[in-house]
């Protein structure tokens, strides 16, 4: 059976605190029950710790691992799981599947609010002294607002430095009066099945715990991202471990713990975390421009199964099979056809289409590469100009937190709206002349400004503050100059049915 059936038959759950906290009296039962057990447990067979045990190692890192709990708007139960302020991650369905309704709890607001706000709890871990936490971005995803509680129960506001949905990573910033203690980067391309490797983070919110166990193996995919790259691990983590580090032996951080597989919903020791070779790069872009511009080709790519290559006379089953070019896209102006089967891009061998996808992404737009192919029986090198953006339909969104656009690297005032290019597709399903310039509005978050101002899902924006735009890039970057320069709201010129009307949307309510 392959592990694609398999997890559909089962489920890969986010780890996102007890999910949703649940309510006091079901939190005390809940830390009376686990406080027993831990009483009786016995340690995992087959697991020493060096020396005789890991207290060394769990002292040095204990004080930089923390808690992250965030106050986030309710979805109402009939909404739409398209809602732009849903928050959705890639694992929210199999989290829902868990706990549905369940462990909701609303926290001490007024009660027309209630119905509006939950809490969720994460962990995370601080990688620099001055407050710079790692956690997972399903954590904070949708968040109305952060806080960070150290291992010595301080409780301080945290700051969205920037997030990656797509390696499902975020950075938060806190400010403290004194330097933070910190975690190391380790090296997770070193780690062997078979190492031990300890998992530290709050399950539940119970606290701070500490897990061990081994890496029980290499390069999981959960089709939950491009980047899928998972360490397999059989140390306990459950809901709530979201975002905290895997430690080795040295104590120092090789993965950042971030899904388990489960039958019931809770840990059966199958848990995966993002190798920290892998993290570190992304943290770093994130810490430096708040965003990631990935490499784009415009491709549609397959395995190249025996099968595939018997059909084509390919002697390898390895490389990325082209199913389809886009019009338009840097594949496609570089001369790739469908059938070509690409074997190596950039000097990097490609195995598989994943192989492709990270190589592909990890290049700066605007770079020219070499992509060496192999089309009707013959091995060929093509130089191709690597474009901005790895999503078939470029969007630019200016999300609920105000982080910055993936097109551009620049902080983006969070009036909530996202936004895409005028695709062919696009142009023709809604019925536009080949003339039409702009960006199309594809969300309205109803709890920012641009909802408030009258923006509406369809809208094409073609001039922000008086200047004409042509693509969402260019509507993400005239909407952040405007906020950089100190205005208060920003003009926007919009179509809507054939009639043309400017609109003035604030930058903050009130």
């Amino acid at each position: 059976m392959s592990s694609l059936n398999i997890l559909r038959r089962h489920r890969v759950a986010a780890l996102l605190g007890a999910a949703l906290i649940v309510s006091p009296l079901a939190v005390s039962a809940l830390r009376a029950t686990n406080y027993a057990q831990a009483a009786t447990m016995t340690p995992v067979a087959g697991v020493a710790a060096p020396n005789g045990s890991f207290a060394p190692i769990v002292a040095t890192d204990k004080p930089a691992v923390v808690t992250v709990t965030t106050l986030m708007k309710a979805q109402p139960a009939d909404a739409s799981d398209d809602t732009p302020s849903s928050g959705k991650s890639p694992f929210d369905e199999y989290f829902h599947q868990f706990f549905g309704d369940q462990g909701r709890r609303t926290p001490k607001t007024p009660p027309q609010e209630q119905a509006q706000r939950t809490e969720a709890l994460g962990s995370g871990f601080i990688v620099a002294a001055d407050g710079t936490i790692v956690t997972n971005n399903h954590v904070v995803d949708g968040a109305v607002s952060i806080k960070v509680t150290l291992d010595d129960g301080t409780e301080l506001p945290a700051t969205l430095v920037g997030r990656d949905a797509k390696n499902d990573l975020a950075v938060l910033k806190i400010k403290a009066d004194k330097p933070l203690p910190t975690v190391k980067w380790g090296d997770s391309d070193k780690l062997m099945t078979g190492d031990q490797v300890l998992a530290i983070g709050n399950p539940f919110g119970i606290g701070t715990t500490v897990t061990a166990g081994i890496v029980s193996a290499r390069g999981r995919d959960l089709h939950s991202g491009p980047f899928d790259d998972f360490i397999q691990i059989d140390a306990p983590i459950n809901h709530g471990n979201s975002g905290g580090p895997l430690v080795d032996v040295n104590g120092d951080v090789v993965g950042i713990n971030t899904a388990i597989y489960s039958p019931n919903g809770g840990s059966v020791g199958v848990g995966f975390a993002i190798p920290s070779d892998q993290a570190q790069k992304v943290v770093a872009k994130l810490m430096k421009d708040g965003s990631i511009q990935y490499g784009y080709l415009g491709v549609q790519i397959q395995p190249v199964t025996a099968d595939v290559a018997s059909a084509i006379g390919f002697d390898h089953s390895s490389g990325a099979l082209v199913s389809q070019v886009n019009d338009g896209s840097p594949a496609s102006k570089a001369g790739v056809q469908t059938g070509d089967v690409i074997t190596s891009f950039a000097g990097q061998e490609i195995k598989d289409p994943k192989d492709l996808s990270r190589a592909v992404a990890d290049v700066s737009p605007g770079a020219k590469e070499t992509l060496d192919i192999w089309r009707n029986g013959k091995a060929m090198a093509i130089s191709v100009d690597v474009g901005s953006n790895g999503d078939d339909v470029k969007t630019a969104s200016l999300d609920d937190s105000g982080t910055p656009s993936a097109e551009q690297g620049l902080r983006s005032p969070a009036i909530g709206l996202g936004l895409m290019d005028i695709t062919p597709d696009i142009r023709q399903a809604m019925n536009l002349p080949v003339n039409q310039h702009g960006a199309v509005v594809a969300a309205v978050n109803p709890d920012k400004t641009a909802s408030a101002a009258g923006i509406q899902t369809g809208d094409i924006i073609i001039a922000v503050n008086q200047a004409p735009v042509k693509t969402a890039r260019q509507v993400t970057q005239a909407i952040a100059q405007a906020g950089k320069s100190g205005k208060k709201s920003v003009l926007l010129l919009v179509e809507r049915g054939g009639a043309q009307i400017f609109v003035a949307v604030p930058f903050a309510a009130g």
